[in-house]
């Protein structure tokens, strides 16, 4: 004769419920750093006290979230070529304000404002402002991008 063991209710429950919140628990590990690390703010990356301003040749338009990149040439003061990879808006909001993924192009003279990256070996440039030779302007994003819009709305 086999004897059935009852198993209470409450036990039964009580192992599903750790099983489920083990579950979420790796999938936060999992999820919560990269959602953190997709958006930053400008002082993580950044240097505020670091102002940089050139004039240089478009190389190359990375239209992607969360920002675009737009890849700039020019020349140092002692003479050396550097492209300086410039942090714009998001495709999103750029798009609102006019632009498309094909406004800027390769070969294109631009002016560009911003600040450059904490890391001393970092081309980055972020906060930044990149006019063209026809005066648009295109903004990293915020109050100043909307200022911009309504200035080139009237």
């Amino acid at each position: 004769m086999v004897r059935k063991i009852a198993v209470p209710l409450a036990v039964l429950f009580t192992k599903r419920l750790v099983t489920c919140l083990a579950v979420l628990a790796a999938f936060g590990t999992v999820v919560a750093p990269t959602s953190v690390l997709a958006h930053h703010s400008v002082s993580a990356e950044f240097d505020t006290n670091k102002p940089i301003e050139f004039t240089g040749t478009v190389k190359m338009v990375e239209w992607t979230n969360p920002h675009i990149y737009t890849q700039v040439e020019t020349k140092t003061p002692d003479g050396k070529t550097v492209v300086y990879r410039v942090e714009g808006s998001a495709p999103n909001s750029l798009f609102r304000s006019g632009w498309r993924k094909d406004t800027l192009k390769v070969g294109d003279t631009v002016s560009v404002k911003g600040v450059r990256a904490k890391r001393e070996e970092s081309f980055n440039v972020g906060n930044a402002t990149i006019t063209t030779s026809d005066g648009r302007r295109m903004f990293a994003g915020g109050t100043a991008q909307r200022e911009a819009a309504q200035q080139q709305q009237q």
